[in-house]
């Protein structure tokens, strides 16, 4: 015991001060950062919707995991957009965006109509009549599977490299819905359809692919680029895992 008479903090019998957490108890020893431990944030799934740009849609969306509320008085939220999406550039024109909050009761075709196809090449709110509608600011909500809708007006930008943190004016908001929001953790778990990659057959010459955990497209190569974006999804490296294919 310390000569103060504070009770000492050990884990295992270690000193807690002297502890570093390797993902299954504490060492004494820090080898490197754990990358896994990122996994272990919460995110939400968000519907992002915004102006079209009157060429190749009229509205527009995309599906994003970083929103949150920054400030109560005024009331502001945060979002933060990967610089490649369409939805990017019509915000940075137009100033404005709705987030309709995803539900548990989200199907997958949902996240594959926002998330899996570029507004540049299609109209994501084509043949989707009866599931939106639209806020007092002109824009559309997403009113399957979801639970709320927020309206922001943009107050501030920042540039985070490939990302833009757009920092917005709360003017309109809804509850849709009693259902929970749902989690990436649940979407992984229980919306997004499990891999259908069978396993190498006994004797059969194997290679070494990357599978993207959100949409399951397939980078063929030994090593995946650390900067590499899925050209489906637009997630980066760490949503991909090493798997062995029939080569």
């Amino acid at each position: 015991m310390p000569a103060d008479g504070r009770q000492e903090k050990t884990i295992d019998g270690q000193h807690l001060d002297n502890c570093r957490y390797t993902g299954q108890r504490f060492s004494g020893r820090r080898t490197g950062m754990d990358n896994q431990a990122m996994f272990k944030l919460t995110y939400g799934l968000f519907v992002l919707t915004a102006k079209g740009d009157g060429i190749h849609c009229g509205d527009n969306g995309c599906i994003i995991n970083t929103a949150g509320q920054v400030t109560v008085d005024p009331n502001q939220i945060s979002i933060c957009v990967n610089k490649t999406d369409f939805t990017h550039d019509l915000i940075l024109k137009d100033g404005k965006f709705n987030i309709s909050v995803l539900s548990e009761k989200a199907k997958f075709d949902t996240f594959k109509r926002f998330g899996f196809q570029s507004g540049r090449d299609v109209d994501k709110f084509a043949d989707y009549a009866g599931h939106y509608e639209r806020s007092a600011n002109g824009l559309l909500y997403v009113t399957e599977g979801t639970n709320a809708y927020i309206s922001g007006d943009v107050v501030k930008t920042i540039d985070l490299g490939t990302h833009t943190m757009f920092i917005a004016r709360v003017t309109d908001l809804e509850t849709l819905d009693d259902a929970p929001s749902t989690t990436y953790t649940y979407y992984q778990s229980n919306i997004k359809p499990k891999p259908q990659t069978a396993a190498p057959a006994a004797g059969k010459k194997t290679k070494t692919v990357w599978r993207c955990r959100v949409c399951g497209y397939i980078y063929d190569g030994p090593e995946l680029p650390p900067d590499f974006i899925c050209p489906v999804c637009k997630h980066g490296a760490a949503d991909f895992e090493k798997i062995e294919v029939e080569a």
